[in-house]
């Protein structure tokens, strides 16, 4: 084990026994801790932090307002690293509610050539939990307190976070388990169910676990299945696929069916980019779909029509609701089969991708479709 990495194990055990205590004497700064680590809107900040304070633990002369090389002067030093290399290695070995990825890609904290001050503004939603960060950093800069109290003190609330989170899913999904007895929903049930979780905040992610569980759950009848679905804020040009979605055959990796969703309108644009991505793509494929949480206008859709007859494949936009009822209909008999799958999904998504209060939205609407049957 490397140094960096007993020094975050060791301040993870310490704070682990120690939950219901706290590590620092300001209780300003707390207050501030506990606002970026419950931030449900932006998880960014929390990463960036643990790793300038990683980083000054490791080498206490470094500034740790100075995370960037680019940054001129002495005693920078890379952020990134420590958060790509240690930070995100505690995160994942302990399932941390943080982001999965580094928050130096992030578009806040990208490509800084400049002290970090408190006179910086840094872009990004909600402001105060950059704000905050810059007066952390600030804080153990001018030695209000030490890099390793606060990185502890970060690491005990994570730990109350995800206990609480862990309490409140347990508790609800007790609840629903409760009503097993009962006669299923029916699939128009369950597209209301989802139609009311697609209008929760931040459900840009929903629409693709949506498609991918479609999928999984007749993949055995159909003979297709899904590959392995990327991160939510991956791109296509890092991970190298062609749409969000991507179908094969079972025992067969050659693509034949690709879905992208938006949730806006689908442009002309966007079916022009596809078209760009298949020219630079080895794969082969029948159909190229848009799925959309939005209208969809007749010029668009007649344009994608008009593809095939150049292309060989076939461009189609759907509305992503529409597409559900269709398929829950014509698989009616295994509707609450997808809608476990569905719930699975969500619940094992990274909260980055599908917030907390998005997961405990969706057990909670199902509860209460579910107990109306009662």
């Amino acid at each position: 084990m490397s140094k960096q990495q007993d020094i975050l194990e060791n301040l993870y055990s310490s704070a682990l026994k120690n939950k219901s205590k706290t590590f620092i004497k300001s209780d300003d700064l707390r207050s501030k801790i506990e606002f970026i680590c419950r931030c449900n809107a932006n998880k960014a900040p929390i990463r960036f932090l643990m790793s300038c304070l990683l980083a000054k633990i490791d080498n206490p002369k470094v500034d740790i307002r100075k995370p960037y090389t680019e940054i001129k002067g002495k005693n920078n030093y890379s952020g990134r690293f420590y958060d790509e290399h240690f930070v995100e290695a505690l995160v994942h070995k302990y399932k941390l509610p943080c982001n999965p990825t580094t928050a130096y890609l992030t578009p806040a904290f990208r490509n800084i050539d400049r002290l970090l001050t408190t006179d910086l503004v840094l872009v990004g939603r909600p402001r105060e939990a950059y704000d905050y960060a810059l007066e952390i950093l600030e804080a153990v800069h001018k030695e209000k307190e030490t890099s390793k109290n606060i990185l502890q003190e970060i690491i005990r609330f994570l730990l109350i976070v995800k206990t609480e989170d862990e309490g409140r899913m347990k508790q609800l999904i007790a609840e629903l388990k409760q009503t097993k007895d009962f006669l299923p929903l029916s699939s128009e049930e369950i597209v209301t169910l989802l139609t009311q979780h697609l209008a929760c905040k931040n459900s840009s992610r929903l629409p693709v676990l949506i498609i991918a569980s479609a999928y999984e759950t007749v993949k055995e009848k159909i003979g297709e299945k899904y590959l392995s679905l990327q991160a939510h804020n991956a791109a296509d040009k890092q991970t190298g696929s062609i749409g969000d979605v991507e179908v094969t055959l079972i025992n067969d990796d050659n693509i034949i069916s690709c879905y992208e969703m938006k949730d806006k309108r689908v442009t002309q644009n966007d079916i022009e980019h596809a078209l760009q991505k298949l020219s630079a793509s080895k794969s082969k494929i029948d159909n190229y779909i848009f799925i959309t949480t939005d209208i969809i206008e007749l010029e668009v859709s007649d344009y994608a029509k008009s593809l095939y007859d150049k292309t060989g494949v076939e461009f189609a936009v759907l509305d992503c609701i529409g597409f559900i009822r269709h398929y829950l209909h014509f698989f009616h008999r295994v509707r609450n089969g997808f809608l476990n799958i569905y719930q699975d999904f969500i619940l094992n998504e990274p909260t980055s991708s599908v917030s907390q209060p998005l997961k405990e939205a969706f057990l909670a609407l199902r509860r209460a479709a579910e107990s109306d049957r009662q």
